[in-house]
């Protein structure tokens, strides 16, 4: 029987690399993954390939849109290899992958291909995929198993017309008609996708508006942007059947005013979140306590109730994102090595991949409202820089929220081009407790996106924007 300091059950974001960081830290560490490809859900069937198809699209769509007005003729037909496109996001998926197999060698972390399931609190058996058991002892375990995509108890998932994320990541004909179920990220990033080449997409959501987590102006901003570019809302719609008809798929659902309404594609993408995976988990047999809705309850130090038994990522409360589950992988490796780190999950942004991206971090202007906060926004429209009317891409704002008698930035939420990556700047600056005049005081490189950083801080400490 092998023995190890740590074992994680899951190679996601969270597990690899809560490996990669305890073997840094000196601890003898195995990992176990019951697919033949390391990376959990986000590299293989999540962010990674979502991300090249919303690129490839992309190009396609300034392809036929765009080129002329930039001075770029094409002659002949623009069409769209979707096999050549599926082909080329499957092999940013295995470029990736190996790149976690990579890593895993690089710091000497013994990976077991097989289901693992609990003995008891500190023995895991893996049944491996080439047949066979293997024990290991573990003086830590780390759940780190992900989720699945979640799906209503009405509906017949049958992979082929009526699917999830995951198939809509690989299909082989561009539907007609593509409803989606939910206007959350997943449902959005992929909606966009299809309807760039060529799909009619209707979204349905239960809620009254698209990402109803995020502050609602960004939720105003992106439906008026995805009403230009074709895409369909029925919001406020709850949807009470599903079903297919040989090539057809019939979606009913009650409107807000209790009507039905019926709609016909020939694609169905159920969107509607992700639930925690822990099947076949038997954390049971090792007295581990479980939460609400599969999910595995743990305390502020990610700790299960048994005290070597820790649980990361999605199968914890907290926002499904790949980065959460990075810092936490981090921070578990971190503190069973006794060292003492932390995790301000305020601070957490979260991205929508779209065009425009969205992104936010801390509160929204709702739940400030809602808690009685006294604050000011400023905001600066991306139509109002010369970087993004030289790129074309005027769509969107920066909004920032702030404490009405300190400055303190409480809130940054952005529609636009690169905001996914101007996010960061937000999150740094909330991190050391930045003020907006902090954030106005920095100089800002000309001509960037980033600018409108600046613009929105300086409109949040009394109207001083100076390019609107």
């Amino acid at each position: 029987m092998s023995t190890y300091d740590v074992v994680i059950i899951g190679s996601g974001p969270g597990g690899y690399v809560a490996a990669i960081r305890c073997a840094q830290l000196g601890m003898k560490t195995a990992i176990i993954e019951k697919y033949s490809t390391l990376g959990g859900t986000c590299l293989n069937v999540g962010c990674i390939p979502s991300k090249a198809l919303l690129d490839s699209s992309h190009h396609y769509e300034d392809a036929v849109k765009h080129f002329e007005e930039h001075g770029i003729e094409i002659t002949g037909e623009v069409k769209v290899n979707l096999e050549q496109m599926m082909k080329r996001k499957s092999s940013v998926v295995s470029q990736t992958c190996d790149g976690v197999k990579f890593l895993m060698d690089k710091n000497k972390v013994d990976v077991f291909e097989g289901v693992g399931s609990f003995k008891d609190a500190t023995h895991i058996i893996v049944d491996k995929t080439e047949g066979g058991q293997e024990t290991l002892e573990a003086k830590h375990t780390i759940i780190a198993t992900g989720s699945k995509p979640a799906n209503l108890p009405f509906i017949n998932l049958d992979k082929e017309r009526v699917i999830t994320s995951t198939e809509a990541l690989k299909l082989k004909e561009i539907p007609k008609h593509m409803i989606v179920i939910g206007g959350g990220v997943i449902g959005l990033e992929l909606g966009q996708v299809y309807s760039r080449l060529g799909s009619e997409v209707t979204f349905i959501e239960y809620m009254d508006r698209i990402i109803p987590s995020m502050d609602s102006a960004l939720s105003k901003e992106l439906t008026k942007v995805f009403k230009k570019q074709g895409m369909k809302f029925n919001v406020s719609h709850k949807v009470k059947s599903v079903e297919r008809n040989g090539h057809e798929i019939v979606v009913k659902a009650d409107d807000k005013k209790g009507n039905e309404v019926e709609f016909k594609g020939d694609y169905c993408l159920v969107s509607v979140g992700r639930r925690p995976f822990t099947d076949g988990l038997n954390a049971e047999a090792a007295g581990v306590e479980m939460g609400d809705r599969g999910m595995i309850a743990v305390n502020d130090h990610l700790q299960t109730n048994v005290k070597n038994i820790y649980a990361i990522g999605d199968v914890v409360r907290g926002a499904m994102l790949a980065h959460k589950a990075e810092e936490e992988g981090t921070m578990v490796a971190e503190l069973i090595a006794g060292q003492k780190p932390h995790i301000d999950y305020n601070l957490i942004p979260g991205v929508v991949y779209t065009w425009p991206e969205v992104s936010a971090v801390g509160k929204t202007e709702e739940e400030l409202k809602e808690a009685g906060v006294d604050y000011k926004e400023g905001k600066f429209p991306m139509r109002a820089l010369g970087r993004s009317r030289a790129s074309g891409d005027t769509d969107g704002f920066v909004k920032i929220l702030t404490d009405a008698k300190t400055d303190e930035v409480l809130g940054v939420h952005m529609i636009g081009a690169r905001v996914a990556d101007l996010i960061t700047e937000a999150v740094t600056a909330m991190e050391f407790r930045a003020s907006a005049e902090d954030i106005a005081r920095m100089s800002h490189a000309h001509p960037t996106y980033a600018e409108a950083v600046k613009e929105a801080a300086l409109a949040a400490t009394g109207d001083r924007a100076l390019h609107v």
